[in-house]
């Protein structure tokens, strides 16, 4: 649903209109609209988001998916409450914001998920394997990888789990930026998005 800060029903809130804090990720606009489509959400989808950092992505869904629930996951308190105020400001009402390690706290996350997205988490094998116990037939993992042990470790952990229908999409976006008196395309961080499905 729109609101004042973002009265548009399209994805693709600027950075800069987030709150954020320094050394926290935050899925740039252009990766978050990539990954969002790779989610394939349905009007009323459960979306856990695991590492949600700055709450970019649920904000974004939440935005697009009123009658949805995202339950966003995150093991720092400070950033956990990063996430709440950045819901607040786009009067989000449909994200819950989880305190706690995955993949240990997840068994306490009462409202089963139809898609899972993981940004972050060092043991990304463990995360990956725990989520899919709790996935339904058609539910659908998007994980994203900035570094090559991310990429090979989620790349593993999909054969392993027979996930079908698998996708892998890498990011080249440039902007143009104001640098000095000229104006010059900057490339953001490129990024590898994965994605499969738990088909029985």
């Amino acid at each position: 649903m729109p609101c004042e800060l973002w009265p548009y029903i399209t994805p693709g809130i600027p950075d800069e209109l987030f709150e954020h804090l320094p050394g926290i990720p935050l899925s740039q606009r252009e990766v978050r609209l990539l990954l969002i489509s790779q989610l394939r959400l349905q009007p009323d989808s459960v979306l856990w988001d695991i590492g949600a950092g700055t709450g970019t992505i649920p904000v974004e869904v939440g935005m697009l998916c009123p009658n949805g629930q995202i339950i966003a996951v995150e093991r720092d308190e400070e950033v956990a409450n990063l996430i709440r105020r950045n819901c607040d400001r786009f009067e989000v009402k449909n994200v819950e914001v989880i305190e706690g390690n995955a993949p240990d706290c997840l068994q306490s996350l009462k409202t089963m998920p139809h898609r899972v997205c993981i940004e972050g988490g060092r043991p990304i094998q463990e995360i990956l394997q725990a989520v899919w116990d709790y996935l339904p037939p058609t539910g659908r993992v998007v994980a994203t990888a900035a570094n090559l042990e991310s990429l090979y470790a989620i790349s593993q952990s999909f054969s392993l789990l027979r996930a079908r229908n698998i996708e892998v999409v890498q990011s080249a976006v440039n902007r143009l930026e104001m640098r000095g008196f000229s104006q010059t395309f900057v490339a953001v961080d490129p990024i590898f998005i994965l994605s499969g499905e738990k088909l029985d």
